[in-house]
């Protein structure tokens, strides 16, 4: 969104093309252009046609990651709180503050999976409903492990290709 809406204030497509696959350059470029003309005719015009250019980067980059396009997000409900972390460790060249945060909520919520998976262990050998209960937490720790662990060795916006 930022680069599409530098691109539209400096004039320049080519800001925001390296956001979109290299297949969905030219739809972008002719979206560009209907739409560095359109704003030109009103204040609602130029309201309506930077919406349609916003929709159509973040859809041609969804596509290009293989993720379906679920429309614009209200501005700020989308990013969670890691982004604007992720962002300002961009900016400052530094990637402590993003470790940290990391780091801590990864830690955070191994502690409480982990505490309810002590709090029900008690029950484990009792009846079927709260033997279950601690097979479904056991078992929901070690996906969520796993799933941190592919996250954290997959290379960025390569379909589940692993660096290792």
């Amino acid at each position: 969104m930022q680069a599409a809406r530098r691109a539209l204030d400096a004039g320049n497509v080519a800001l925001v093309l390296p956001f979109v696959p290299k297949a969905g350059e030219q739809e972008i470029a002719d979206a560009f252009d209907k739409v560095v003309r359109a704003r030109q005719a009103s204040p609602v015009c130029r309201e309506v046609a930077d919406r349609y250019f916003f929709e159509t980067v973040v859809r041609v980059h969804r596509a290009g990651e293989g993720a379906p396009y679920t429309g614009l997000k209200p501005a700020g409900l989308d990013v969670g709180p890691v982004i604007p972390i992720a962002e300002k460790a961009i900016e400052n060249g530094t990637p402590e503050a993003l470790e940290a945060a990391l780091v801590g909520i990864v830690r955070e919520e191994l502690a409480h999976r982990f505490h309810r998976l002590e709090h029900l262990r008690a029950h484990a050998e009792g009846p079927v409903d709260e033997a279950r209960a601690y097979v479904h937490a056991m078992l929901g720790l070690q996906v969520w492990a796993h799933g941190l662990y592919t996250a954290a060795t997959t290379e960025p916006h390569a379909e589940g290709h692993a660096h290792h």
